[in-house]
């Protein structure tokens, strides 16, 4: 339908928690105008996930989307279109490992967050479905971050090291020769 604009940090609607999108409105007009709008702005941004509270839409609706051809990740991690509506995290190991994130809601920031490798996602498909994914490692993070948006959370949050936080144009600069550039 449309590309919508990308909210950023301090706008209100990030900083709530998003309400359950209700299983009887899946597949309802609105719904496949949500998930179009998402599809095509997080196809406009450039960006591997997007949260419908980022476009000022709270509710628990997310879509991620890897290319294996996107050179900023490692060749061996994609993932095709996927909508994930009132999903739930179950942390499987409490292992963590950290990643420079960014987000389209902090524009112009990196930093790196350590988080739980090895989840599993319950959550409703775009058919109102009940699964179940098993995920570890860099999807693990991207999963969690994505998700972060529907309870209200950013990146920035779970940063405890604030020394591993940096703008963009200073990361590339002197932390990516030193670091894992991995999100």
């Amino acid at each position: 339908m449309a590309i919508r604009q990308i909210i950023r940090m301090g706008h209100p609607t990030l900083r709530k928690i998003a309400d359950p999108y209700p299983a009887d409105q899946i597949g309802s007009v609105e719904f496949n105008e949500l998930l179009t709008d998402l599809k095509d702005t997080l196809a406009a941004s450039g960006g591997i996930g997007l949260a419908a509270p980022q476009i000022n839409q709270s509710v628990k609706v997310a879509v991620i989307e890897i290319s294996a051809a996107e050179s900023r990740y490692d060749q061996s991690i994609s993932m095709p279109f996927s909508v994930f509506i009132n999903p739930r995290i179950e942390v499987l190991s409490k292992e963590e490992q950290g990643y420079w994130e960014g987000c389209l809601s902090v524009p112009g920031l990196r930093g790196k967050v350590y988080r739980p490798q090895h989840i599993a996602v319950h959550y409703l498909d775009q058919n109102a479905d009940t699964q179940k994914i098993k995920l570890q490692g860099f999807l693990a993070t991207v999963f969690q971050h994505e998700f972060d948006h529907l309870q209200g959370k950013l990146y920035l949050d779970h940063i405890k090291d604030t020394t591993q936080l940096s703008f963009e144009a200073e990361f590339l600069e002197f932390e990516l020769d030193r670091q894992d550039l991995t999100h």
